[in-house]
């Protein structure tokens, strides 16, 4: 056989390979239809990272593996939903890390690079396809016993930015740490501890990792994780070289399921963020799937004006809608439920604004089993001041012949949200086949995912407890595909 024959062989197999698999992830029952989710493979960890606004794209890299090393893979959108896959040019020992506009106006990512340390990588075309490495990496100041700072912070999940003329970078764990450069080649010095204080119920050493420090209105916001707790932020003032926290909040209660946030800010002066939604289907189902690693939709951050997070989705997300039901003034009784035969599916968008004339818990069942074996609950609880998934009845009974095993620990995702008196109740909720995703009056969202285990698990009904409630508004669509398969 020739070369060329060869070659023409391997192309040909190749092409039925990549058919066949196309043909699998589309039959999947889990995987998302509008989460940007990884073309193939299981990725973890699936961490977004050096996201930016540039040249008029949003650019989101992810982490993924291959022979058993990190990389970034990286795509490009121009409406936040549909995405375009460009060639993979960061490998080998890619970690977390952000993407900046250096002094040079070029932007920069600065990462973790396994088994050397935190480094700078600067862009040579506009396309973010070819990457320069520093000769003068890592970044990371070097210290030897008796030094003042020696042993005192990791190198670590950074996050790089310029303020005053100056060069800063994160350096994360459990005593994040500020380093600071006049050039982005260095030297770098350790300026000290980046939190000034801690804030009531935080201890001042948890993980901080995955930071993500932006202007925040009149205010900084501090994205972060801790590995313990999963994603959470801070809002205060930074200010000499450090963060003066003010207030702390969560984005994930009940373990670490919503994890590695990183934000961008576009051209219409958004703050854009994504998260990474953990996988919790055993690791031999996630790896026989052919696939795992989702993102959360992409969330609009911004401030109240008492400088609280406000946290919405883009109004990109509405292209999606398709095949609109719509219901007005409903009341559902006190301890009853209603079914909405019109409404049902696993990739839908359900927008509902009520008021609960005293109702103890109000919400809906969704991804429903004719006979309620299957139900996922959302719902608003006013004694505990909580907006709840809960997914005790997500699963029941066996997967193509064997028992699923659910190891995620807890079942019940909360998050602190209360309604104001005489104040309208407006949840939005998104369904999109394993993932669950709740947004309560721009104030809280709270995210799921679920793994049905019946094909007729698609339907949804309304329930009151505790007092009746009148719905003034029910909208519903059918949510299109923006995954290519």
């Amino acid at each position: 056989m020739t070369n060329k024959e060869d070659a023409e062989m391997t192309i040909d197999q190749m092409i039925r390979g990549s058919r066949r698999m196309r043909e699998k992830l589309t039959r999947d029952p889990y995987r998302p239809n509008y989460h940007f989710t990884t073309p193939e493979g299981r990725c973890m960890p699936f961490d977004p990272n050096g996201c930016i606004f540039w040249k008029g794209r949003y650019h989101m890299f992810y982490i993924f593996q291959e022979d058993g090393d990190h990389n970034w893979g990286h795509v490009s959108s121009i409406d936040l939903l549909h995405w375009h896959h460009h060639p993979t040019a960061l490998v080998g020992g890619m970690f977390s890390g952000n993407c900046f506009i250096n002094m040079e106006g070029v932007p920069t990512i600065c990462h973790h690079k396994c088994n050397v340390g935190n480094a700078m990588v600067v862009s040579r075309d506009d396309e973010l396809d070819t990457w320069h490495y520093l000769e003068s990496n890592p970044i990371t100041p070097e210290t030897k016993e008796g030094d003042e700072h020696h042993g005192k912070y990791r190198s670590w999940d950074p996050f790089g930015f310029v303020h005053n003329g100056a060069y800063y970078a994160i350096f994360g764990g459990k005593r994040a740490a500020i380093a600071k450069s006049k050039t982005l080649e260095g030297p770098w010095e350790y300026c000290g501890d980046l939190m000034a204080h801690s804030v009531d119920g935080i201890a001042l050493d948890e993980d901080i990792s995955c930071a993500d420090l932006v202007e925040f209105g009149d205010k900084h916001l501090l994205l972060c994780i801790s590995h313990r707790m999963g994603c959470r932020y801070y809002i205060g003032e930074w200010r000499n070289e450090q963060f003066f926290p003010e207030s702390h909040g969560q984005m994930s209660w009940a373990d670490n399921g919503f994890f590695a946030p990183r934000s961008l800010l576009d051209d219409n002066g958004r703050r854009i963020m994504w998260s990474w939604l953990i996988d919790r289907r055993p690791e031999e189902d996630q790896k026989a799937s052919g696939w795992s690693g989702s993102m959360c939709l992409p969330r609009h951050l911004y401030p109240a004006p008492d400088n609280s997070l406000r946290i919405g989705v883009p109004e990109e997300l509405e292209r999606l809608r398709y095949n609109h039901r719509g219901f007005e003034r409903m009341h559902i009784a006190t301890d009853s439920e209603l079914k909405i035969d019109a409404v049902r599916g696993n990739s839908i968008e359900i927008l509902l604004e009520c008021r609960l004339n005293g109702a103890s818990r109000f919400g809906l069942k969704v991804c429903c089993s004719p006979d309620d074996e299957e139900q996922t609950l959302v719902y608003y609880d006013a004694v505990e001041k909580n907006l709840v998934i809960d997914t005790n009845k997500s699963r029941k009974g066996t997967y193509e012949g064997k028992e699923f095993i659910d190891r995620a620990p807890r079942k019940l995702e909360a998050g602190p949200f209360s309604l104001e008196p005489e104040e309208v109740l407006k949840l939005r909720i998104f369904i999109d086949k394993s993932i669950v995703e709740v947004f309560a009056n721009d104030r809280q969202a709270v995210t799921r995912r679920i793994y049905p285990s019946r094909t007729d698990s698609l339907g949804v009904s309304v329930f009151s407890r505790g007092a009746g409630t009148s719905i003034s508004s029910l909208q519903a669509w059918d949510m299109a595909a923006t995954n290519p398969y």
